[in-house]
């Protein structure tokens, strides 16, 4: 695989996680597995940051996977 390939594979990576990420964030009213869901697409909008050698928004993108993972864990249980 040259650059380029890798390239537009890491590209078309970066779209998937990023659309996962905001999709995530789009649905977490209805339950809190959403901000789960959020927090593990920010950790993977993160290893797409680092991966493309943007380490700015990798970086920013792990501080909000952590903060989304601590909404998570102190979030309500649904009453069942």
């Amino acid at each position: 695989m040259g650059k380029a390939e890798v390239m537009n594979a890491i590209t078309v990576y970066g779209v998937v996680v990023l659309v996962f990420m905001m999709a995530m964030y789009s649905l977490e009213g209805r339950h809190r597995r959403y901000v789960a869901m959020f927090a593990l697409g920010c950790a993977l909008s993160s290893s797409y940051g680092f991966a493309s050698g943007a380490w700015p928004f990798g970086a920013v993108e792990a501080i909000w996977s952590l903060i989304a993972l601590r909404r998570f864990l102190t979030a309500p249980r649904a009453a069942t």
